[in-house]
């Protein structure tokens, strides 16, 4: 173990541990092909709770209850003016031109093939098809970061924080990442990444090792981001105060779009991207998890809650797997968790 969370004082059961905003984010490539919109910055559902449901039912003529339970703010939503970008609010728009959109701004190139920011983007959905697990977006945010920051030193600091593999070890996550032919492919994306953002300042980062040691650092630390507006709208509504009758007819209708949902598209509900969080990265795995990750919020703020009572001094540890894995066998559990994070777990389940 490279690094752990511990706990300075006692936390109650059901307690929010920390609420934190990502160094970087980025949504997946595919979500925003197939039309998940989502706020460029901070992820948001862009679509109202109904659009939503709408869009992942295939059907246009599905009317939600209790619209006002939508928290979708459509008046507040803003476009780059150069390349129309969407964002929630003016506030995302300021944050993403102040961070890293002035540099990866495609302007009126938006929908040429031949630019190399667009080059790269193709490449990467060619090589990494859903369920996506990573995005090259991450990494290109990282760069034009750097180079938009004046402390650009701080921010180098910043991204070296996150836990760094072994030569071999990073081999191997890109390997995961990429499939059989990841040294080919490897290569073809540092090319395509040079292009569209070498900068001096970062020379490491566009050689064979270090392009391979960032991709590494993405793979193992990226958090997958979920967005939601027909979630949220069903918590809204799970909290109305209705006459019994009326909850019975909300709930049923809630479990049979679900059902019809579930039928049309599968697993892919939520608008998803990836973010690199310094704090939650601290965060070593067990398969009896003390804490838990969500987004309450909509957005890439991530809560971590305490799903038991956690003693100072104590080891905040989350999952790396998700509930269906956690109940396989301690073999299953261990072979997912040496494929996608090369360690092998020794908590007390195990």
């Amino acid at each position: 173990q490279g690094k752990g969370l511990f706990a300075t004082k006692n936390i109650r059961k059901g307690e929010t541990v920390f609420v934190e905003r990502p160094v970087g984010a980025s949504p997946f490539l595919w979500n925003a092909l197939y039309n998940y919109r989502a706020c460029d910055h901070c992820l948001r559902a862009l679509e109202t709770a109904e659009e939503n449901a709408q869009r992942l039912l295939g059907k246009s003529s599905l009317v939600l209850p209790h619209p006002e339970q939508c928290s979708i703010r459509k008046d507040l939503h803003q476009q780059c003016p150069r390349c129309q970008v969407t964002y929630c609010s003016a506030e995302c728009r300021q944050a993403a031109l102040e961070q890293y959109h002035q540099v990866l701004c495609l302007g009126p190139s938006r929908d040429d093939p031949t630019h190399p920011l667009n080059k790269l983007q193709e490449a990467w959905r060619n090589m990494h098809y859903p369920p996506e697990t990573s995005s090259i977006m991450l990494m290109a945010r990282m760069v034009a970061t750097v180079k938009q920051a004046k402390d650009k030193e701080w921010w180098i600091k910043a991204f070296s924080q996150f836990c760094n593999k072994t030569a071999n070890e990073e081999e191997e996550i890109v390997h995961k990442l990429l499939g059989d032919k990841f040294k080919g492919q490897l290569e073809v994306l540092r090319l395509l990444f040079t292009e569209a953002l070498y900068d001096e300042h970062l020379s490491r980062w566009f050689t064979p090792e270090g392009f391979r040691s960032l991709f590494a650092l993405v793979g193992t630390n990226g958090q997958g981001i979920g967005t939601s507006s027909l979630s949220q709208w069903v918590h809204a509504c799970d909290a109305l105060d209705l006459p019994m009758l009326q909850r019975e007819e909300l709930d049923a209708f809630i479990d049979q779009l679900y059902k019809d949902i579930e039928k049309e598209s599968g697993e892919f509900l939520n608008c998803e991207g990836s973010g690199l969080y310094v704090l939650q990265s601290c965060c070593n795995h067990s398969c009896i998890p003390n804490a838990e990750t969500s987004f309450p919020e909509n957005n890439f703020l991530l809560h971590l809650t305490a799903l038991e009572d956690i003693e100072a001094g104590e080891e905040i540890c989350i999952s790396y797997l998700d509930c269906c894995q956690r109940e396989r066998s301690r073999h299953s559990r261990n072979k997912i968790l040496r494929e996608n994070y090369l360690f092998t777990c020794s908590c007390p389940k195990c």
